[in-house]
């Protein structure tokens, strides 16, 4: 009786140690594992700063290209009505208007090709720490598999 006694003891003892250890393991496991999350939360927080950033830098920039362009805009605009207030025929207020017009529908179009060109630097650099962020997601979930 005293050999079963010790035995169950024994066995007791094992299935105890043997499970402390699992538990242990188990929370070191988690620990890391939130350890992990946490940084990459932290890294994803760092990307959507650095996202707005580059957003914001990008709408000021383009906020003070549009102004500089409204600002030369006018003063084109006063400087053809002068000019035509000082034609002295017809003819000529006709070619006045008509060079002005062109002239204002060029700059208005480089214009526009200028604000487009920022826009699309302003979204690449927006996207660029997001896109970095996806990447290592993804590479950490094929890494996973």
């Amino acid at each position: 009786m005293a050999i079963a006694a010790e035995t169950l003891k024994a066995t007791s003892e094992k299935f105890t140690a043997a499970g402390s250890q699992a538990f242990k393991d188990a929370v070191d496991k988690s620990l890391t594992a939130l350890n992990e999350v946490n940084a990459q939360s932290k890294h994803n927080l760092e990307a959507v700063v650095a996202s707005v950033t580059a957003a914001t830098k990008g709408a000021e920039t383009l906020g003070a290209q549009a102004i500089a362009f409204t600002k030369s805009a006018a003063e084109a605009n006063v400087a053809a009505a002068r000019s035509l207030t000082s034609a002295r025929s017809i003819q000529e207020a006709v070619e006045l208007q008509t060079a002005w017009a062109k002239s204002a529908m060029e700059t208005y179009m480089a214009e526009m090709n200028r604000a487009s060109e920022t826009v699309a630097a302003s979204v690449k650099e927006t996207l660029t720490p997001l896109n970095a962020r996806v990447t290592a997601a993804v590479e950490k979930f094929q890494a996973a598999r």
